[in-house]
């Protein structure tokens, strides 16, 4: 199973490069995935389907299952089982899915923009509802879950040019997001009742559940919110018509046989254990026949074959989960039987709206026109499909609706006057579902008066073999329905016996069923042939319940209601952020130290020596330096001096790591606001322009004084022995490492420091962002393209020399000199904007100190140092040579753009959380090897170095992000030129100036 899973999203993470090679072609290379596995899921199906008949039984032999641990604390783990139940959910997940990636061969072409991203997002899309059905852990089901949200909107809004695809996606996106949101909820209460997330375990306890009432109905409640919401239910229904917006193929996968199987599937799990909670039968019986009505008549009346499809759906999701939600073993085997029956008829008919489309170009009914005539073959296939799904015999859609007919006379037999509503209503919803399917048929291929034949070119064999394949199915499973019915009995086992259980077959005799049958067909086709007076009646009726237009209203009142709060809070004042911010931070940690008792410091020690005594003096005078400066430049010197000054009481504290980190740290970030203030006025103001002053003191003074109390009262309430005293040990045993600061943050602590080092990346993609409006500039610039002193002309340099006549001669002098200069790019600088000394002094220091960064980091875990402070040493060289020799000097300097520094550090410390996922173990365990070598002796690795130069390339990366947004592209702007004017100029020696 972890094979099946693991080729599907390996397969797909490749598949935009292949696509660059093979073009659409490629579809067939990814449509083979799922059909092997199609194959594979075949070849085994008895083992899956037996084994849970056995386990009904109460025999030892469960369904296959694989279990790999991941999460320990949090008792999460790769927990994979198939049984009956999701090798059936499988069989469409992965049969539909091989046919409409074959599919898409033919309905895409290889110029087509996107269809990389295209094909691999669908096949991810397979492989999410794959691990979704799988799943046998609630937490990992939920991963799944929300993975397949997320591919849908990248899906639905792939036509990202058009408004209307990506207001679809966006609200598919936010509807089934907070379905999952609440299903979160219910699920973590119900493993917290349960005292473990494992699905399996959970169905085996769930009448000791039942029995604990309100929590566990509640529990249920929320869980089945996020299935209404997938399954697009009454009142999350109107998504999916919107969706439509899709390509066709998607409608075929996720809108007829994947992603809105998902409630379904959800529903069909849980039905077995708590069909009797308080909230199932009101919740799904009441929205389910609510959403097949209103689905049904919904699609009486639309003009586009996608929209009468569509809503056609959403009727049968309702009709689904309503069937699901009887919780008896005649309708499990009618609701299974119906769901099959689904996915076999409508991806055919979406594939075929799909063919008309692409061949007629308009899916309008009323601009359609003998089609039955141009292409015979695909209209037998539409009317098969349409035909099983109108129930009509001898097709296996009328197998499942009797089916579901039998059921529901059972079920009315035995409730009475609810089971009889419940009976009546699905009966006027089969009405309604016999007539749109004619009306689809009508309207895709029937002769309009007064409408010429629509030019349809002939459809290739290729283009329908899929539509092929689905068409058999659908008239073979009518005539060997018990084969279905075998694959569907152990699942049926999990409910209670039927007193008069029913059998998927095609003739009954004449049955009450039957009768149902024959009544839905008749009255069917008169709704049918009564279209225009039904459409005009339709017109009159206004909406009871308008889902689409309540969700708008509300979006609207959200956005309005941001617009308000925001205009009252984001006011552009830095200042009075600061003051909300710090006020916040003062008032409640200081009213929650006050309102509980917490004990007071025993006893105070002003300073532990002399030394710690000058330093405090000197960040005291910065903070007042920085008060008191009346320029940017020497506010944010007198700023850093209290940063310098911290590292230097972690050095006299004994923490030669942090002293080490945040003195490069500090150093970054003066580069960082150096640069920065190049972009605003050189003085900050001669007077407060807003005021306030004593009241902004208070603030300050009283947050201060309320974390140093806060501080010290949190240290003399300690009554246990600090966590701190067992991290040496752990460092050297668990770590293989002596530095204990290093071996936390790549060992112990690693999910946290993978989380930090996501945060910096995403930091960085947002200053970029913000800067590089017209692109983030990755294409190489070469000096050579640059004509010698072109760059930074007219500004004022680091290092210049005054204005001085002689050494501006001394500088054109050194610029002009034929010999090699001492940096790659130092000649494209303006004369007045370089140094020699500084040339000179970055050209001997610079490979030294990428040296020295190399070596704090492969050192880092026994000695001071590691990843983050050997990156940020590195970026230190690197802004030496940006600072020396201007942006051209960074350019040469940095060949490998930011993004893709930080993604490949990214990746490696994702490599070193799921490597061991392969022998077994946790993610982020470490391995050590000790080995011996001539001349160097016996050494020590440790596979957690392989994180720490992750972390290592993230920090570089983010330093060149940080160089090049507030250097290099301020430079450009400062000279009033484009970002790519560089890359238009001459150098000398193409043009022979200055030679």
């Amino acid at each position: 199973m972890l094979l099946v899973l693991f080729a599907l999203f390996a397969v797909a993470g490749i598949a935009p490069l292949v696509f660059r090679k093979l073009g659409r072609s490629t579809f067939y290379i990814l449509a083979a995935v799922p059909a092997i596995a199609f194959v594979w899921l075949l070849s085994n199906f008895p083992s899956f389907t037996n084994s849970q008949q056995t386990e009904a039984s109460g025999l030892p032999n469960a369904p296959p299952s694989e279990l790999y641990a991941w999460i320990g604390p949090l008792d999460v783990q790769l927990d994979f089982r198939m049984d009956a139940l999701s090798a059936i959910l499988c069989l469409l997940v992965l049969g539909v899915g091989a046919l409409v990636l074959f599919y898409c061969a033919r309905y895409f072409k290889s110029e087509d923009a996107n269809i990389g991203t295209f094909g691999a997002q669908l096949l991810a899309f397979a492989g999410a509802m794959f691990g979704l059905v799988i799943a046998d852990d609630l937490i990992l089901m939920f991963i799944f879950w929300e993975l397949t949200t997320v591919l849908s909107y990248l899906l639905i809004g792939f036509n990202r040019t058009r408004m209307s695809a990506r207001r679809s996606a966006l609200t598919a996106l936010i509807v089934t997001t907070f379905g999952g949101l609440t299903m979160l909820v219910g699920l973590v209460m119900l493993g917290q009742a349960a005292g473990t997330y494992r699905i399996s375990e959970i169905m085996a306890m769930a009448p000791e559940l039942v029995s604990m009432g309100t929590f566990i109905d509640v529990a249920i409640l929320l869980v089945l919110v996020g299935a209404v919401s997938k399954s697009a239910l009454v009142p999350f229904h109107f998504w999916l018509p919107g969706a439509m917006a899709a390509p066709t193929p998607v409608s075929a996968y996720l809108h007829a046989a994947a992603m809105v199987k998902a409630g379904v599937y959800l529903v069909a799990r849980l039905a077995p254990g708590f069909n009797q909670t308080a909230f199932w039968e009101p919740m799904l019986l009441g929205l389910g026949l609510a959403t097949l009505l209103i689905g049904g008549w919904r699609a009486l009346k639309q003009h586009d074959l996608k929209l009468v499809l569509a809503y056609g759906t959403v009727s049968q999701l309702g009709f689904l989960i309503l069937i699901m939600g009887l919780g008896d073993a005649n309708a499990a085997l009618a609701g299974m039987a119906m769901m099959l029956a689904h996915g076999f008829f409508k991806a055919t008919l979406f594939l075929v709206v799909g063919i008309i489309d692409h061949k007629a170009g308009t899916r309008d009914l009323h601009q359609l026109s003998g089609l039955y005539r141009s292409s015979p073959l695909l209209f037998a296939v539409a009317a098969i499909a349409a035909a099983s799904m109108a129930g009509i015999a001898p097709l296996f859609g009328f197998v499942a609706k009797e089916s579901v007919y039998e059921a529901l006379l059972d079920y009315a037999g035995t409730n009475g006057t609810p089971g009889t509503l419940l009976l009546v209503g699905v009966v006027l919803g089969t009405i309604m579902t016999f007539a749109y399917s004619a009306r689809f048929l009508w309207g895709g291929f029937a002769t309009k008066q007064g409408l010429a034949p629509t030019p349809f070119p002939k459809v290739p064999a290729l283009f329908l073999a899929p539509l092929l394949v689905l068409t058999f199915a659908t008239v073979a499973f009518a005539w060997v329905p018990g084969v279905l019915e075998d694959i569907i009995d152990p699942y049926v086992g999990l409910f209670p016996a039927a007193e008069h259980p029913i059998h998927l077959g095609l003739w009954h005799g004449f049955t009450p069923a039957l009768g149902l049958s024959a009544l839905t067909m008749l009255v069917g086709t008169a709704l049918f042939l009564a279209r225009e007076k039904v459409f005009a009646v339709q017109s009159r009726v206004p909406a009871l319940l308008d889902a689409d237009r309540d969700y708008k209203h509300l979006v609207n009142g959200v956005d309005n209601l941001a617009i308000w709060l925001t205009g009252r809070t984001q006011r552009g004042s830095l200042s009075f952020y600061l003051v909300v911010i710090l006020t916040v931070a003062l008032v409640v940690p200081t009213f929650v130290s006050v309102w509980f008792t917490t004990p007071a410091p025993g006893n105070f020690i002003a300073f532990d020596s002399p030394a710690q005594l000058v330093i405090g003096l000197i960040i005291i005078i910065g903070a007042i330096g920085a008060l008191q400066a009346d320029r940017r430049f020497l506010a944010v010197l007198m700023v850093s001096v209290t940063g310098y000054g911290m590292a230097a009481v972690f050095a006299l504290q004994g923490a030669p790591d942090l002293a080490v980190t945040q003195l490069l740290v500090e150093t970054i970030v003066l580069v960082a606001f150096v640069l920065a203030l190049r972009a605003l006025p050189v003085e900050i103001w001669a007077k407060n322009p807003t005021g306030h002053r004593l009241g902004r003191a208070l603030i300050g003074i009283g947050f201060g004084a309320s974390m140093v109390y806060i501080a010290a009262t949190a240290m003399a309430s300690r009554i246990a022995e600090p966590i701190s005293l067992a991290y040496p040990e752990l460092a050297y045993t668990g770590g293989a490492g002596k530095n204990i600061v290093n071996v936390t943050l790549v060992d112990m602590r690693a999910w946290d420091t993978f989380g930090e080092i996501t945060v910096l990346a995403a930091a960085a993609t947002g200053v970029a962002s913000l800067i590089f409006v017209r692109g983030r500039g990755d294409s190489r610039l070469r000096a050579s393209a640059v004509a010698t002193g072109s760059v930074d002309l007219g500004s004022e340099a680091i290092g210049s020399h005054g204005g001085s006549k002689a050494g501006l001669a001394v500088a054109r002098n050194f610029a002009s000199s034929p010999r090699d200069s001492w940096l790659v790019a130092g000649h494209t600088l303006a004369p007045e904007r370089r140094s020699i000394t500084f040339e000179v002094v970055t050209r001997l220091l610079f490979h030294t100190i990428l040296l020295a960064s190399l070596y704090l980091l492969l050192t880092g875990h026994n000695t001071p140092g590691g990843g983050f402070a050997g990156g940020l040493l590195a970026g230190l060289a690197l802004t030496m040579r940006y600072l020396a020799g201007g942006r051209v000097e960074l350019a040469e300097s940095t060949p490998i753009s930011p993004g893709t520094m930080m993604g490949v550090g990214l990746g490696l410390a994702s490599l070193t959380a799921v490597a061991p996922l392969l022998f077994g173990l946790q993610m982020f365990t470490s391995a050590a090897f000790e080995f011996t070598l001539p001349l160097f002796g016996t050494h020590k690795f440790v596979t957690s170095t392989i994180f720490d130069i992750g972390v290592y390339m993230v920090v570089i990366g983010l330093v060149i992000d940080v160089l090049r947004s507030l250097g290099s592209e301020i430079d450009e702007r400062s000279e009033g030129r484009s970002p790519t004017d560089l890359h238009d100029q001459v150098s000398d020696a193409d043009t022979g100036v200055g030679r």
